[in-house]
């Protein structure tokens, strides 16, 4: 089997950065479409249903070109990601406005919170014959097959004083995030007194998860260990 493209359909620099750390490569399409919570949902079931309505409207918007031969999407992969942030079972979203912020951060102070990641594989015809993916379920969409899973990861904060919550939400770093703050690269990380489960799940992709679930399907399409040939 060819190594097929790859299509990441999000505009997170978090994703693309922590896609990039594993060599792999990619292109990157974005989703143009709200996230919308529906109530009641389940935060899995509303991460999977999210990521996968990300991923099928890139993989449609690539079909409906002219000709779906060039741009590649009949042996391509895309992936749709969703994160959201769970507290006492309600899902947090990225906040409205820095009031909005710091309430979230108020709340999140000295308890532990969820963040679930949802991923979802879409591929085209071609690699669903050459990789004999056709027991996948099928979209209602295009007939596009798909795989859906999900990380949990368990995030307790330390207790935040308010000018520490003030100065976090000035800084203007929680505004494009799930929960209103960022683990990986900012003064989030000092809010976090322990985490169980997968940090890169926190940052927004689960790495080991998505890495093991593509080689159980399809192995040779994520490959950062194969040795690197015609360099001396």
């Amino acid at each position: 089997m060819n190594r097929p493209g790859i299509i990441l359909a999000s505009s997170s620099p978090r994703r693309r950065l922590l896609l990039r750390q594993i060599g792999l490569a990619f292109d990157v399409l974005p989703a143009d479409m709200s996230e919308e919570v529906a109530p009641g949902v389940a935060p899995a079931d509303t991460v999977e249903a999210l990521s996968l309505d990300k991923a099928l409207m890139v993989a449609e918007q690539l079909a409906s070109r002219r000709d779906p031969e060039s741009c590649g999407i009949r042996d391509a992969m895309v992936i749709g990601a969703d994160t959201i942030v769970v507290l006492d079972g309600q899902i947090l979203g990225k906040p409205d406005d820095t009031d909005h912020a710091a309430a979230m951060l108020r709340s999140l102070s000295g308890r532990t919170h969820q963040v679930y990641t949802g991923v979802a594989l879409v591929f085209g015809s071609k690699l669903v014959d050459a990789a004999g993916l056709g027991r996948l379920p099928a979209s209602n969409r295009n007939g596009f097959r798909h795989h859906l899973f999900h990380e949990r990861t368990d995030v307790t904060f330390g207790s935040l004083a308010d000018e520490e919550i003030t100065a976090y939400v000035d800084s203007g770093s929680p505004m494009d995030k799930a929960g209103a703050y960022g683990i990986q690269d900012d003064l989030g990380a000092l809010f976090v007194e322990r985490i169980d489960g997968d940090y890169y799940n926190v940052v927004g992709f689960p790495l080991f998860r998505f890495y093991r679930e593509v080689n159980k399907l399809a192995p040779g399409i994520v490959t950062p260990f194969a040795p690197v040939t015609g360099v001396k």
